[in-house]
């Protein structure tokens, strides 16, 4: 497993919303579209079999694979001049009519409802409802929405106007989402908390490279009635991009953890340097173990505070994100990978003191790939921000193999949404990461070095004898590692190891660092990674107090 090093690159982290307690409309969902961004979109023509053939995911497969070998042709902007340059407010006004919500009078578990194009939602999506295998588009209708006071009058729109995109209901709450997807491939679904979070995206092409990230779009949805009694929701979707084009499949059950079964079949137009399948989205700000951004009064802002990584050797490994001073970039290798997410596992109020927006709600996402995925690697992208509206984390899994043209790429996996993720380590996890200046108290630092405290619990460690030996594991690619211990941390029934680490005297290269607890030579932690890029050396302050 390799982790590469921070790099400077142009980058626009994504806009997003500050979600309220109160999930509403648009206030808990990802704006997907980058302010700014060279992107062309595109919404497909109205994609339906032939008449008298019926709908299949093979025939969506054959369709987006046609579609591949066509150049591709962008309709972003196509919008009547009365949506184009609506403010946020006045876009909130377009609220769909929850009476009009498809299913709403059948013996359905589920009802969906469309977002109304505009703002940043500017390309037409099309959206049919299957009746079987029999797909029957979904006409635009001022009947379906309510225009409030956004001075936008529905009658003479085009029938054809097309949609921005959909969210569901599920029966235990027809008042809040379980599901929504909206702009380019993105999708949020929520745990039982019934709190957005993170999102996640059908693909993603050329993310942090040093040229403008290209952003695939879901053009076409068809959403299946679903059968009286189920539990399940299946929505089939077609994504376009200059680069590419796919067919998807999502099997959509809420419960205790929503579960998402992903099928994907991909087609590249042309070779795509850096592809990202189950690629996921999140925010990190502010949090115990990297307080750059210290002006807010809240403790910690984040929406995922560490990417949990289960290789295909079985070893776990927890890498606690953080807010970079520029953008940083880490690939971990491995071979058909049994999982990875990004995870919100402070689950603790107090620690974010934030009663508007409930970050210790946020939902873990958990990625379980189906079948052989073969070698690649998990990439992780963290992004510098000064507030909490950018998503500035992204997540994925990236092949080995390099993407041509004409090739299918088959890939199939299962999203966990929810307060935790399904499966987890059985040695101790890491608890927290704290970081802070190193040296000994009370006496004079002679040089700069940097401390590390890292609490594990869990696993075999409430059961410790007091006669055990626990010792930390600890390595960095540079540096010099000193004043180690590991010693109980009887309230949280754990353990802390604590390090100081000085970074070269001459160097401001990030340094990679691993830690683990054993006992008599055997591992009873998972592993914890960490990147840190020692500060410029006119930054590094020995905080030494006058009287030393």
């Amino acid at each position: 497993m390799r982790a590469s090093y921070d790099v400077q690159l142009p980058a626009i982290p994504t806009p997003r919303l500050r979600l309220p307690a109160a999930l509403t409309l648009l206030q808990a969902l990802l704006l997907a579209l980058l302010l700014g961004a060279a992107v062309s979109t595109r919404a497909a023509a109205a994609a339906a079999p032939d008449d008298g053939e019926p709908f299949s995911y093979a025939w969506l497969k054959g369709h987006a694979q046609e579609l591949a070998q066509q150049d591709y042709v962008s309709h972003k902007g196509e919008l009547p001049k009365r949506l184009q340059g609506l403010s946020w407010d006045d876009y909130q006004q377009l609220r769909y009519q929850r009476d009009k919500a498809l299913w709403r009078k059948k013996d359905s578990a589920f009802r969906a409802e469309l977002f109304h194009l505009g703002l940043f939602f500017d390309t037409p999506v099309h959206i049919y409802e299957l009746k079987g295998d029999k797909p029957e588009p979904i006409r635009y209708s001022p009947q379906l929405f309510d225009y409030g006071d956004s001075g936008v009058n529905g009658r003479g729109l085009p029938s054809d106007l097309g949609f921005a995109g959909f969210r569901m209901q599920f029966h235990t709450d027809w008042s809040r989402d379980v599901v929504a997807f909206l702009g380019a491939s993105y999708f949020r679904a929520v745990g039982p908390e019934m709190q957005y979070g993170l999102s996640a995206r059908g693909l993603a092409v050329d993310t942090a490279l040093p040229r403008p990230e290209e952003f695939p779009m879901f053009t076409d949805f068809w959403l299946q009635r679903p059968q009286a009694g189920s539990d399940v929701a299946t929505v089939y979707a077609l994504l376009d991009s200059p680069s590419v084009t796919g067919a998807y499949r999502f099997e959509i059950q809420p419960g205790n953890r929503l579960k998402m079964r992903v099928d994907a079949a991909i087609y590249p137009r042309q070779a795509i340097e850096r592809l990202g399948v189950a690629p996921l989205t999140s925010m990190y700000m502010v949090g115990e173990n990297d307080r750059r951004a210290y002006w807010d009064w809240r403790p910690e802002i984040h929406d995922s505070d560490g990417l949990a990584l289960l290789t295909g050797t079985g070893e776990w490994i927890w890498r606690p994100l953080t807010n970079p001073r520029q953008l940083r970039f880490n690939a971990y290798s491995d071979n058909n990978p049994r999982g990875f997410g990004l995870l919100q596992r402070d689950r603790d109020f107090d620690h974010y003191q934030d009663d508007g927006v409930f970050y210790e709600r946020r939902p873990s996402l958990w990625v379980e790939p189906i079948g052989d995925w073969g070698k690649g690697s998990v990439q992780l992208v963290e992004i510098p921000t000064q507030d909490e509206t950018f998503d500035n984390i992204v997540a994925f899994w990236n092949p080995e193999q390099p993407v041509a043209a004409g090739q299918e790429l088959l890939y199939s996996y299962n999203l966990y949404w929810g307060g935790s993720a399904p499966v987890r380590p059985a040695r101790a996890t890491v608890h927290d990461t704290f970081t802070g200046i190193g040296g000994v108290v009370g006496q004079k630092r002679e040089y700069y070095s940097k401390r590390f405290v890292v609490d594990f619990a869990g696993g075999a460690l409430p059961m410790l004898g007091r006669d055990t030996e626990v010792k930390p594991v600890i390595s960095a690619s540079a540096g010099k590692v000193e004043i180690t211990s590991a010693r109980p941390q009887h309230a949280i029934n754990g353990y802390r190891a604590m390090f100081d680490l000085v970074p070269p005297a001459d160097s401001e290269e990030p340094i990679n660092i691993r830690v683990y607890l054993e006992a008599n030579g055997q591992p009873l932690s998972e592993t914890w990674i960490y990147q840190w890029t020692p500060p410029p050396l006119a930054e590094r302050d020995l905080r030494n107090p006058g009287h030393l």
